[in-house]
C-alpha cells in the first residue's frame, strides 16, 4: 500500500531505509551516504490525500535529486506522468537569479505493481537520453528507473519455493520485501544479502500503527483498490466472452461457406439462422 510505503520510507527516523532502497536501484556514481527529505511524511497533510500523489522527494548528500513513487494500479499514459514529474522536480530547482549551472541531476524511481514495459522482460529498467545512432549519452541530467513488481513476482514463481535462492541482489531483496515480506522474514539469505535495513523495514512494518485519520484513509484506499480490481476482472471476463463469441461466429461462418454440418460452436439456433441469412 502506498500509504505504508510513504510512512516507512518518508520519515527522518527511517532515512537509512530510503538510502538503502535508492542505492539498490541507481548506479554506484549516484549512491548516497545521506539524504534530505524534501517532502517528509506528515500526518496532517493526509487530510487532502485524494488530491495528491504519495511520492517521496529527497536530495542526496551530493546534491542530486530523487523522486520515488510507488504506483499500485495501472493507469493510462503512466510514461508521460513519470516524465512530467521528473521535469517538474528538475525545473523547481531553478530559483530567481540562479543560472542553469546550479541545476543538479534528477533521478526518477517508479515502483509499479503492474506490467508497464511490454518490450522488456527485465523487471528493473533504467532510461537515459542518448544519441540515436551513436548512443552518446550527452544529456546526463535525466534518468528514470522503473521497477515492475509483477515481473519480479512472476520470476519468483507461484509457490514461492526456495525464495531465498532467487534473491540475487539488494534490489531483489527490497522487491521481495514490498510484495512478500511475510515469506522474506522466514528465509535464509546469503551473508552478503542479510541486510540490516530490510530487517529493520520488516520490523517497522510489523509494529507500525495508523492513527484514526490514517486508518480512515487506508480503508478508503483499500475500498477503492477493491473496486478497481473488480472492475478490471469484469472487463477481462467480458473480453474473454466477446473473444469466444467472435471465434464461434468465425467457425460457424466457415462451416456455412463450406456447406459443412453445423456442429456445436456455442451459438444459439437464432444466431446460426441470422448468419445463414447474411451469407
Amino acid at each position: 500500500m502506498d500509504i505504508a510505503f510513504k510512512k516507512i520510507f518518508g520519515t527522518e527516523e527511517n532515512k537509512d531505509l530510503l538510502i538503502s532502497l535508492i542505492n539498490s536501484i541507481v548506479g554506484e556514481e549516484d549512491h548516497v551516504v545521506d539524504v534530505t527529505l524534501l517532502n517528509p511524511y506528515n500526518q496532517k497533510n493526509f487530510k487532502n490525500y485524494k488530491l495528491f500523489i504519495l511520492d517521496i522527494k529527497a536530495e542526496g548528500d551530493h546534491g542530486k535529486k530523487f523522486n520515488i513513487e510507488i504506483q499500485i494500479t495501472d493507469e493510462a499514459d503512466y510514461d508521460k506522468r513519470a516524465l512530467y514529474y521528473w521535469a517538474k522536480l528538475y525545473a523547481e530547482q531553478l530559483k530567481e537569479r540562479d543560472d542553469y549551472g546550479t541545476l543538479e541531476k534528477v533521478i526518477g524511481i517508479h515502483i509499479l505493481n503492474f506490467t508497464s514495459i511490454l518490450d522488456s522482460e527485465k523487471y528493473h529498467n533504467a532510461f537515459h537520453i542518448t544519441e540515436k545512432e551513436t548512443g552518446i549519452h550527452y544529456f546526463k541530467e535525466l534518468e528514470l528507473h522503473t521497477i515492475e513488481l509483477k515481473k519480479f513476482n512472476d520470476r519468483l514463481g507461484k509457490e514461492f519455493e526456495d525464495i531465498g535462492s532467487k534473491i540475487q541482489n539488494a534490489l531483489d531483496l527490497w522487491s521481495a520485501f514490498l510484495i512478500r515480506r511475510d515469506l522474506l522474514s522466514k528465509v535464509k539469505l546469503e551473508a552478503s544479502l542479510d541486510d540490516a535495513p530490510v530487517k529493520k523495514a520488516i520490523n517497522v512494518l510489523n509494529v507500525m500503527n495508523f492513527s484514526d485519520e490514517e486508518r480512515e484513509i487506508y480503508e478508503w484506499k483499500l475500498k477503492w483498490l477493491r473496486i478497481e480490481v473488480n472492475t478490471l476482472k469484469k472487463y477481462e471476463e467480458k473480453g474473454r466472452e466477446e473473444g469466444e463469441k467472435s471465434k464461434s461466429i468465425e467457425i460457424t461462418s466457415r462451416m456455412l461457406k463450406c456447406e459443412s454440418p453445423i456442429e456445436d460452436t456455442g451459438l444459439t439456433k437464432e444466431e446460426v439462422k441470422h448468419l445463414k441469412g447474411s451469407e
